[in-house]
């Protein structure tokens, strides 16, 4: 009899497991063996990531939960009950953060010298360069806004910060009024102090200070701050629209008036204000945050960069090593016709990655360039030589993904500099998004039109490379080729290809792949031989794959999963996934990579992936699996692999549906991240070393070959 491998049981709550990836980035926030403006930083990611799910994932439970649906997810919870349960763990997770902050980061910062003061805290010469700052910067800016009979409660912005104020009259207190003042942000949060290196006070509390200025005749009898975070999902009705770029702007337009998700308030707000605030915003009160701290850590992430001096308290900066095949000045196609290769990010140097772009862009035997981009940096490389590509002739095609939540602006907005720099521009799929990350150069060869691809797990955006671990493979492969300009003829056309050779792609594809691969190695489990499984991803949360998973580890196969974020599976369950082990990782570099790995009898097949196992990405996403055939990548992504299994300093061990850190006692450290970062150092000193001995028999071969001239004949007519 079959077992039953979907009981809500067997699931973790998506969202709730959400919530506790983020408390493992709040966890390197506490760790003491991190430098300590890198725990500042890591407090400020916790709470971006909070605000976008918030923004995201909890706007969409509210709109099921507005509409009437009370069908259960996977882990058997409605929308309501999720909702709910975000709500009072996120509660507790505030509390956690700001106990971080005060009792821990706030006190380290200052026996370094490093502190966030108050106005009240300046010295006398400080607090005049305050009040002068408010005077001739603040001041002119600001914009008191009533709340009375003539004038409404006016609209405010998402993640915007605002003091909520309490005013009476001078001459009579019996008349008391409400006003509201958004924080201006073209100023930035933290306000550096004069003499003093590295002293700050945040813009709020100088606004706080001298706020009377602001009402004159009125007395300040209260101010506090607060922020809504407000439903931001995107909602394109693609179907209803044949200009996607033009409904994507008006969306971006609407969606600043989203409802509320979450209101947070500082702790000793008055009951007046915050009732005020709940009843004008329409907050439920389980989403009601009150905060001993100031509102909106996310200033913390620019603190680091605003410190003078202190390199000790930051990570190490360290070079990635340039492949010498691939670096300046190096034929790159060349290179590639011998030899695939493999990149891993940021260990190895994006610049490979864009210098393959560049010399498409440049060279005269390039026909043509076809690219997906997800995700681009705001000063783009790769955009400027797409552009410059177009304008020597070549056929350029690009899909921009106009979809990228939270990218859609920025997008935008490169599909427009594409277009006019002779770009064919394609903006994806009507109800997918296009996640897959690939380039394709055509070239005309002595031998004939070839094609070179770039396959890879992360975007084409040379900022997030230095800090996302990715893996890239370039290649010229016959079959992956073909596929490639298929995958190419499908997005931007109505081509549908019956078969690819090497290549997988999502919707659909990818899980039917996954599934055939985990089913062979059920029978081959089934059959006693050794089956394996090993996946690394950002996050696994489909039903339907983890009770595949499920079903193998009942069968006998040995699973190994390295999951970064959500994860939906539980270990331990008895007969169910006692053969599953689970590892998550969180670091200096944010683990970006998939890798996908089947012993098949010995073969060994090694796949990389634009994909997580789950849903979107397998069912509403266009993304990419491809393969590993060139056996010494195929064995160093095994070794990649297998040494981040060995990690015990950043890697938490799921227990049952919880991370718990590996216990350490008798096991030398190994920090897989900073292991593979002492790899880049070493290989670029040995390539350094080895470029100064060439130098040097080059010097020195030199007087030999003068004394050798010297004894040539000089007449002309005597020398060929």
């Amino acid at each position: 009899m079959k077992s039953n491998f979907n009981k809500h049981a067997y699931f973790k709550n998506r969202e709730l497991s959400w919530l506790d990836f983020n408390g493992r980035v709040l966890e390197e926030a506490r760790d003491p063996e991190n430098p300590l403006l890198e725990r500042v930083n890591f407090l400020g990611i916790t709470q971006s990531n909070v605000d976008e799910f918030f923004m995201v994932r909890v706007a969409s439970l509210n709109k099921m939960y507005s509409v009437g649906i009370k069908t259960t997810d996977a882990s058997g919870m409605t929308p309501k009950q999720q909702i709910d349960a975000i709500n009072a763990l996120e509660q507790e997770m505030v509390i956690k953060r700001y106990n971080t902050y005060n009792r821990s980061l706030l006190p380290q910062l200052e026996k370094n010298d490093i502190k966030i003061i108050t106005p009240r805290q300046a010295d006398e010469a400080q607090y005049r360069f305050l009040q002068r700052y408010f005077n001739d910067d603040l001041y002119p800016v600001l914009t008191p806004l009533a709340d009375d009979s003539s004038r409404p409660f006016p609209f405010i912005s998402n993640n915007s910060l605002n003091l909520a104020i309490r005013i009476q009259e001078t001459n009579n207190e019996k008349n008391k009024q409400f006003a509201t003042v958004r924080i201006p942000e073209i100023f930035g949060r933290l306000i550096k102090l004069p003499h003093a290196t590295n002293t700050f006070v945040l813009i709020e509390e100088i606004i706080k200070e001298f706020l009377d200025s602001l009402f004159t005749g009125y007395q300040v009898s209260e101010a506090a701050t607060y922020r809504v975070i407000r439903d931001m999902d995107l909602d394109v009705a693609e179907e209803d629209t044949s200009d996607l770029l033009r409904e994507v702007q008006k969306q971006l337009k609407k969606r600043e008036h989203g409802n509320v998700m979450r209101l947070e308030i500082e702790s000793d707000m008055s009951k007046q204000l915050s009732k005020r605030l709940i009843q004008t915003l329409k907050v439920d009160k389980s989403a009601v945050y009150r905060i001993n701290g100031p509102i909106d850590l996310t200033f913390l992430k620019k603190l680091s960069g605003k410190v003078t001096g202190h390199d000790d308290l930051r990570y190490q900066p360290f070079r990635p090593f340039v492949e010498p095949k691939l670096s300046e000045g190096a034929n790159i196609f060349a290179a590639i016709r011998q030899q695939d290769f493999l990149m891993q990010h940021p260990y190895d140097s994006f610049s490979s990655v864009v210098r393959f772009i560049e010399q498409a862009a440049l060279d005269a035997n390039v026909l043509a360039i076809k690219m997906t981009l997800y995700r681009v940096s705001g000063n783009s490389p790769i955009i400027k030589y797409l552009g410059l590509a177009a304008q020597h002739g070549k056929q350029v095609t690009v899909l921009v993904e106009v979809k990228a939540r939270f990218d859609e602006e920025n997008n935008v907005r490169w599909a427009k500099q594409l277009e006019k720099m002779g770009c064919h521009v394609i903006y994806g799929l009507v109800g997918l998004k296009t996640h897959c990350k690939m380039a394709l150069v055509i070239r005309r060869d002595e031998d004939g039109i070839r094609r070179y691809m770039h396959l890879g797990t992360g975007n084409y955006n040379d900022v997030t490379a230095n800090f996302y671990t990715d893996m890239g493979i370039l290649t010229t492969n016959l079959d992956m080729g073909i596929d490639a300009s298929n995958i190419f003829n499908m997005l931007s056309g109505y081509a549908k290809p019956p078969y690819f050779h090497k290549l997988h792609i999502s919707p659909n594809k990818i899980r039917e792949f996954i599934n055939r691969k985990i089913d062979d190695e059920i029978d081959h489990a089934k059959n006693g031989q050794t089956a394996e499984i090993r996946m690394k991803m950002n996050s696994l949360s489909d039903q339907q794959i983890i009770a595949k998973l499920y079903e193998a580890s009942a069968n006998g196969v040995k699973i190994k999963l390295i999951v970064r974020g959500i994860c939906c599976l539980k270990t331990d369950i008895p007969g169910i996934s006692k053969n599953i082990e689970v590892h998550s990782i969180v670091g200096r570099f944010l683990e970006h990579s998939r890798i996908y790995y089947f012993y098949n009898q010995g073969s060994q097949d090694v796949y990389l992936a634009s994909a997580d196992m789950m849903t979107r990405n397998l069912d509403r996403r266009v993304e990419l699996l491809f393969p590993a055939l060139q056996d010494n990548i195929k064995n160093k992504i095994i070794s990649i692999f297998n040494l981040m299994w060995q990690d015990n300093v950043k890697t938490r061990v799921l227990h049952g549906d919880r991370f718990e850190p590996i216990d350490r006692r008798g096991l030398s450290p190994l920090n897989v991240q900073e292991f593979f970062v002492a790899e880049a150092m070493k290989k670029n000193h040995l390539l350094l070393e080895h470029r100064r001995q060439v130098k040097q028999q080059a010097v020195a071969f030199q007087p030999m070959m003068h004394h050798e001239s010297s004894l040539k004949p000089t007449n002309d007519s005597q020398e060929e």
